[in-house]
C-alpha cells in the first residue's frame, strides 16, 4: 500500500487511500479506519479487512491513516488523549477526505471516534459508525482516576517502561499476548501477525503511544457520548470476546451487546464467530457483518 503524507500541528502524517481495481469513481460513502493501539500496530491492522472488502465485491474508498506516535506517522515523545487523536483525524477528514465518511473503530479506540464525532456534529462529516469489538461496558462508563493515569505515564515514561517494551517486543511476547488475550485460538496468530507486530516496533520511539493507551488516557467514562451519538451505529461482538481489564472480566458478549444497543439511540448489535480483534482474525465474517449496514 502506498505510504501518502500531510502535516498536522507540524507533525508529518501517514495514510493509505484503498480504491476497487475496476473502480469507477462512484463507489459509494468511504470508510475511515480507527487502528487500535498497542506493541506494533499501526493502519496495517487493516490490511486483511482491505483485501477482502473489495475482494468480496465492495467498491467504497477506504482511508487508512497512522495515529501520531504510530506505523509511518512522526512519533514524539508526548503522551496523547482520545482528543489529541480526534483533533488530528479531525484535521485528516477536513484537509485530505473532504466528504462524509462511515467510520469504522477497532477496540478501545472508540474514545478517538467519540471525540471525533463531537468535533463533527457542526461539520456533518460522520455518517455512521462501526465499532469492532468495543470495551466492555462498565470499562468503557468508568472513568480512570487522574492521579492513576499520570503515575502510570510517568512509570512507564522511565527505564522501567523502555526496559518493558523491549520485553514486549519479543516474538514470544507477542504470540503468548496475543493468544491468551486476542484470538479466539493460538493457530490464528500466524507469522503475517507476528511479523507485522516487530517490523512496527522497531522504532523504540513507538513505545510513547503504546504508553498513552496503557496509561487509561482513553478511560474517561463516555457512557453519555455514546447515549449522545444520534448517527446511526454498528456494534460487531466476537461470540468469544473477552476483557484484559478486570471491570470487565464478568461480562459475557450478550451482556455487552445488550448494553451498547440499550444506550445507543440508533443502533443496532451483531456478533459473529471470533474475540477481540474480529477484522483480522474473522475478516470475511466481519466483512458479511458490516456491509449491510454500509450499504443502508
Amino acid at each position: 500500500m502506498e505510504s501518502l503524507f500531510y502535516t498536522w500541528n507540524n507533525y508529518r502524517c501517514t495514510y493509505s487511500v484503498h480504491h476497487p481495481t475496476n473502480s469507477t469513481g462512484d463507489e459509494g460513502v468511504p470508510l475511515l479506519l480507527i487502528h487500535p493501539i498497542g506493541v506494533g500496530l499501526s493502519r496495517h491492522f487493516w490490511q486483511r479487512f482491505c483485501r477482502v472488502w473489495y475482494e468480496t465485491g465492495h467498491g467504497n474508498p477506504i482511508y487508512n491513516p497512522d495515529l501520531l506516535g504510530c506505523g509511518e506517522s512522526d512519533m514524539p515523545h508526548v503522551a496523547c488523549t482520545p482528543a489529541d487523536w480526534a483533533e488530528q483525524l479531525h484535521h485528516f477528514l477536513q484537509t485530505v477526505v473532504q466528504k462524509p465518511v462511515i467510520l469504522i473503530v477497532q477496540g478501545a479506540l472508540l474514545p478517538v471516534g467519540l471525540e471525533l464525532v463531537k468535533l463533527q456534529r457542526s461539520a456533518n462529516l460522520i455518517r455512521g459508525l462501526i465499532l469492532a469489538g468495543p470495551p466492555a461496558w462498565k470499562v468503557i462508563a468508568k472513568k480512570a482516576p487522574n492521579w492513576q493515569q499520570r503515575f502510570a505515564w510517568n512509570l512507564l515514561d522511565s527505564p522501567v517502561g523502555s526496559a518493558f517494551y523491549r520485553y514486549a517486543r519479543r516474538e514470544e511476547f507477542l504470540r503468548s499476548f496475543s493468544t491468551k488475550q486476542l484470538f479466539e485460538t493460538g493457530e490464528k496468530v500466524d507469522n503475517e501477525w507476528l511479523e507485522m507486530l516487530q517490523e512496527g516496533a522497531k522504532n523504540p520511539a513507538s513505545r510513547y503511544a503504546v504508553f498513552s493507551f496503557l496509561a487509561r488516557f482513553w478511560q474517561q467514562d463516555y457512557g453519555d457520548a455514546i447515549a449522545n451519538l444520534t448517527q446511526p451505529t454498528l456494534v460487531v461482538l466476537g461470540t468469544k470476546s473477552s476483557s484484559i481489564s478486570k471491570e470487565g472480566k464478568q461480562e459475557t458478549p450478550d451482556d455487552r451487546l445488550l448494553e451498547y444497543v440499550k444506550h445507543l439511540p440508533n443502533g443496532r448489535g451483531v456478533k459473529i464467530p471470533g474475540r477481540n480483534v474480529l477484522p483480522y482474525e474473522a475478516t470475511t465474517e466481519f466483512v458479511d457483518a458490516i456491509a449491510p449496514f454500509i450499504r443502508s
